[in-house]
């Protein structure tokens, strides 16, 4: 009775976990859903199809401040993959909606395709520079900011002209979202990417009530290139302008996080380019504060090689070239590094290198007292660089020729 009532227990389970694994009934084929995967904010520009609605008396109450440009993944078909490929359908669609509400435009979306907007794998929010004179970054992320579609990991960046075209290429194989994502990545590469600036640390840096940046982007033609970056003033969160590739790669000296890049400098003598290839990269900020005045002392080591080197003419000695290359690399740092100090403290008046998070860190006392006007007292202190290289491989080229 007993190996009876076993069996019938052994053939009676497994039926019942079929039923639990009968996969998601109420599954959408991807074909079927609208995927966000970009999304640009420009100055209000209407599409044909808006002006169309406005010539027939039709539309809905708004006021046009804001055009929306939602890049959309569309995943070759069954049809077309099993014919493996070969199409000029590029794997993304544009759809543009203007007015002053982005949930409001997300919604008018829908009136327009069968498969609304997604923003679940949102990967990247370009704001053009003109929207942020006008609006706080506050006013514009305020949506996906607040809607749990979005993820918070999603990236910002700031495009000079409009930060649609930045999602347009000229690969069919590509989508620009992620391309644009692709670019961040590089940052190992060269001194002129900011760490990556999400929208949960934006939230934070906006909180703070600090002086930051965000990475700029420009385009053309199809073809996108990250440049310089543009500084967010911390207390209306509306831009201030821009730092230029030169200044960018100053400040990430200035910060120390850096994860690669290189330093061009010339040949006295020969006028000739000699490349340093940065291997590591570290940066001190020290305050001192003697009375009411404040002064900051930073102190930047970095190790590295020389990868490329144009003096052919002459023969120098091994040690007598290496301690003139590292001369010169360092003479470079430190003209980068006055470049973007000169910029904070002259033209912008913002600090956005973090030497007020160093004195608070050191006098907290004295950081409560002027934390609410650091960027005025900022612009008047002090700022004192020394630059250490060190050349640890210079190749498999000889040296002395």
């Amino acid at each position: 009775m007993n190996i009876r009532h076993d069996l019938r227990f052994l053939l009676v389970w497994p039926t019942f976990l079929l039923l639990l694994l009968t996969g998601c009934w109420s599954n959408l084929e991807i074909e079927d859903l609208g995927i966000v995967s970009g999304l640009a904010l420009d100055i209000a520009t209407e599409s044909p199809i808006e002006e169309e609605l406005k010539k027939q008396g039709g539309g809905y109450s708004k006021k046009d401040l804001i055009t929306s440009t939602y890049q959309i993944a569309t995943p070759p078909s069954s049809e077309q993959a099993s014919k493996g490929g070969g199409s000029n359908q590029k794997p993304y669609k544009n759809i543009s909606e203007t007015g002053d509400s982005l949930i409001q435009s997300v919604r008018e979306i829908s009136l327009r395709r069968d498969a609304p907007p997604i923003g679940h794998h949102l990967k990247v929010i370009v704001i053009n520079e003109e929207l942020v004179r006008l609006y706080s970054l506050e006013q514009l992320l305020d949506f996906p900011l607040r809607d749990n579609d979005f993820r918070p990991s999603c990236l910002v960046l700031i495009s000079k002209g409009l930060a649609s075209k930045t999602l347009e290429s000229n690969d069919t194989t590509e989508i620009p979202a992620f391309r644009l994502i692709g670019i961040v990545d590089n940052e190992y590469r060269t001194s002129r990417i900011l760490p990556p600036l999400s929208l949960a640390k934006l939230t934070s840096k906006m909180q703070s009530g600090s002086s930051f940046l965000l990475q700029n982007v420009i385009s053309s033609s199809g073809e996108v290139k990250f440049a310089g970056a543009a500084v967010i003033e911390g207390k209306t969160k509306m831009l201030l302008g821009f730092l230029n590739e030169e200044e960018l790669d100053g400040l990430t000296w200035l910060t120390g996080k850096g994860k690669g890049g290189l330093v061009k400098t010339f040949d006295v003598e020969t006028k000739q380019p000699i490349l340093y290839e940065i291997e590591s990269m570290k940066s001190k900020i020290i305050p001192h504060v003697k009375g009411s005045n404040i002064s900051f002392d930073v102190n930047i080591e970095s190790e590295g090689r020389i990868s490329e080197n144009w003096v052919t003419s002459e023969k120098t000695p091994e040690k007598t070239f290496i301690k003139k290359a590292e001369k010169s690399t360092e003479d470079e740092i430190n003209r980068l590094v006055n470049l973007v100090i000169k910029k904070m403290q002259e033209d912008y008046q913002v600090d956005v290198a973090g030497f007020g998070n160093q004195l608070r860190i050191k006098n907290p006392k004295l950081w409560e007292n002027i934390k609410m006007d650091w960027d005025k007292t900022f612009s008047e202190v002090q700022i004192k660089s020394t630059v250490n290289i060190t050349i640890t491989d210079y190749g498999t080229s000889e040296i002395s020729r």
